[in-house]
């Protein structure tokens, strides 16, 4: 396949373009899973959780003093100085697609641009509780509309394989995080929910856009293990964390297969390697093990997978602010191990 090269620079910000849109949407699914959980008592602890699945204590209190999701809400939508929020990583994907124009589409362009400008518009109205569940509905809306158009429109060359890769590496992290907000309701070691624990898993289900496929898969009773397993191991569903790491895999070796790249071996290893794992556990043995503990385990994976792709093909030092990703072997951080 013949094509003009693609520079570094250009690679590196369709990468992240992708990765962006996939981060906004994504965040958007874990507040609207917790709005739905954070009624009752709890609810400030409910908020905290979000805080820290994202590593953002320090952040988030030299701003406020307590988590509320009033607090949380804005932290996480509108904060222009907060790097994780929604409106930051749409900020961040519009100005990559801005250095890209000479490569997306028009409709691709026009569409970033108005969710811009809509992000830009929401006020503390449009985050109150009979009005947020609309507002994360038209967020999530909007990345699926970027993605359509993409899916539509990008020219497949080296970018489109570059930008699936981002994607992917995105989404199975954001995946773990989303699963991530229920673990402690599987401490309790029983297989059957209560009843309100079945309503959230319900809504965890809904909100990765899984329930009507699960239940293709399991027409009887919901367990929370079920529902863990679907999102970690199912190999049709778009979002279930093996799926994702097998297409990034495949963009991989598109990229090294029809554009003879010499880099990536390494993260190439790496992605067989992370299947392996996925493909040789049982859901029963990650709960045994600690299912909080697998997914800490997976996201550090997928942060050294991406400080591999930055230092094979943009140049660039690894991004997590960890060691050098080229001097250690693969896995980075032990396999949780099952009790005996």
């Amino acid at each position: 396949m013949s094509s003009s090269p693609l520079l570094a620079r250009y690679a590196e910000c369709i990468f992240w373009l992708a990765r962006f849109i996939e981060r906004a949407e994504n965040l958007a699914r874990i507040l609207d899973v917790n709005e739905t959980f954070s009624r009752g008592r709890s609810a400030a602890q409910s908020w905290l959780s979000i805080v820290q699945l994202n590593a953002d204590e320090e952040r988030f209190y030299k701003k406020h003093r307590t988590p509320s999701a009033e607090r949380v809400l804005a932290f996480y939508l509108t904060d222009a100085d907060n790097p994780t929020s929604i409106l930051s990583a749409v900020t961040n994907a519009r100005e990559n697609a801005r250095t890209l124009r000479p490569l997306v589409s028009t409709e691709m362009w026009v569409q970033l641009n108005t969710f811009y400008h809509r992000m830009g518009a929401i006020g503390p109205g449009d985050m109150l509780p009979g009005s947020l569940s609309r507002l994360l509905t038209s967020i999530k809306e909007a990345c699926q509309t970027f993605t359509g158009i993409t899916e539509g429109t990008f020219y497949r060359d080296q970018a489109s394989y570059f930008y699936r890769l981002g994607q992917y590496i995105e989404r199975a992290d954001q995946t773990t995080r989303l699963l991530d907000t229920k673990y402690p309701l599987l401490s309790g070691g029983s297989d059957t929910a209560a009843a309100v624990e079945v309503g959230q898993w319900h809504a965890l289900l809904r909100s990765a856009s899984g329930y009507h496929a699960f239940r293709r898969v399991h027409s009887s009773e919901l367990t929370p293990a079920r529902v863990a397993g679907f999102l970690l191991f199912n190999p049709a569903f778009p979002r279930s964390v093996y799926l994702c790491v097998r297409e990034a895999a495949d963009a991989l070796a598109a990229l090294k297969h029809h554009y003879r790249l010499r880099a990536g071996n390494d993260i190439s290893e790496g992605l067989d390697g992370l299947r392996a794992i996925l493909e040789e556990r049982s859901i029963e043995e990650i709960l045994a093990g600690g299912l909080h503990e697998f997914l800490d385990f997976l996201q550090d994976y997928l942060i050294a997978i991406t400080d591999r792709v930055s230092a094979a093909f943009f140049a660039r030092r690894p991004v997590s602010g960890g060691p050098n990703p080229a001097a250690a072997a693969w896995p980075l951080a032990p396999v949780p191990q099952i009790p005996s």
